[in-house]
């Protein structure tokens, strides 16, 4: 009895010690991962300075766009304002974050950036205050977001102004797009209107 009480004992330690080390290692791999899904957990200032918590566009299909007002592809403006007015009432939201990092084409102060989007391009989506977007000093959205491997381009730092990332509606990133791909690329509407029908 003494010892079915002894043997009992020790399958009972036992089986609390793997049971609390597999319960641990599955834990792992999802601490060392949530900073991948969603991408939405930062605070950003707004062109006006407010601070946005990004969580608030969960639900929505978010467009991540790096953009610059003196450079070739600055026009794309004008479809980023186009998808703005096609979908926004289906779920879409574009975000825009001047950047000043690709041979100075983003030098003025955000109210200047503000002035010069909505009387040049009209634009009403959100923009945020000027971030760098690659290196040391890249805000944190953008060093989680280039560290994805996401088609069509994978992953890593970004090549010029307007490059895209498409965000599902649970903020998980699930696509991005080259700066020389417009916005209203047929590869481009197709995932959006995809991540919207979700």
């Amino acid at each position: 009895m003494v010892k079915l009480l002894l043997v009992t004992s020790l399958l009972l330690l036992v089986g609390a010690f793997f049971f609390s080390g597999s319960s641990n290692s599955a834990n792992t791999p999802i601490e060392a991962n949530s900073d991948l899904d969603p991408a939405l957990n930062y605070k950003m200032k707004s062109i006006d300075g407010a601070e946005v918590d990004l969580n608030s566009y969960k639900g929505k299909v978010v467009l991540v766009v790096n953009v610059a007002s003196k450079c070739g592809l600055t026009g794309q403006y004008k479809q980023l304002q186009e998808l703005h007015d096609k979908y926004a009432d289906k779920g879409l939201v574009i975000l825009g974050f001047p950047c000043n990092q690709f041979l100075g084409q983003e030098p003025g102060s955000e109210e200047q950036i503000k002035t010069f989007c909505e009387t040049k391009y009209g634009v009403k989506f959100p923009m945020f205050a000027k971030v760098e977007v690659n290196g040391d000093g890249a805000c944190a959205l953008y060093k989680q977001l280039t560290s994805l491997e996401l088609p069509p381009v994978g992953k890593g730092a970004i090549s010029w102004n307007f490059e895209k990332f498409l965000l599902n509606r649970d903020g998980q990133p699930i696509a991005r797009f080259s700066p020389r791909t417009k916005p209203d690329d047929a590869k481009v509407i197709e995932a959006i209107e995809m991540a919207l029908g979700k």
